[in-house]
């Protein structure tokens, strides 16, 4: 298994919306969906999650780099997308600027 680098927007984003360093590597190992990121050479990884009353997906955005895994960002996102189906527009601006840092 690869080497993981977590950046500080990602560990920003694991605590803004309540993911364990757990459940990443959980959407990691095995992803619902697999997705060419936004930013150039990432790729987008997603897990479906189910709460009580709420479905919802954990998305992870990572890339690689030889014999390391780097997480770029990850998010909760609250219902379920299509497949090929843009990010809303929020989650866009955030990752622009984290990437420009």
């Amino acid at each position: 298994m690869k080497e993981l680098l977590w950046t500080r927007h990602s560990r920003f984003k694991m605590r803004q919306h309540s993911l364990s360093e757990t459940r990443v590597r959980r959407v990691l190992n095995s992803p619902d969906r697999i997705e060419r990121g936004i930013a150039l050479k990432t790729i987008a990884m997603m897990r479906k999650e189910k709460a009580i009353k709420k479905e919802f997906e954990v998305w992870v955005m990572v890339s690689e780099d030889g014999p390391s895994r780097r997480i770029i960002s990850a998010w909760r996102y609250p219902g379920v997308t299509r497949p090929g189906e843009p990010l809303p527009r929020e989650v866009l601006v955030e990752m622009e600027e984290a990437l420009t840092i």
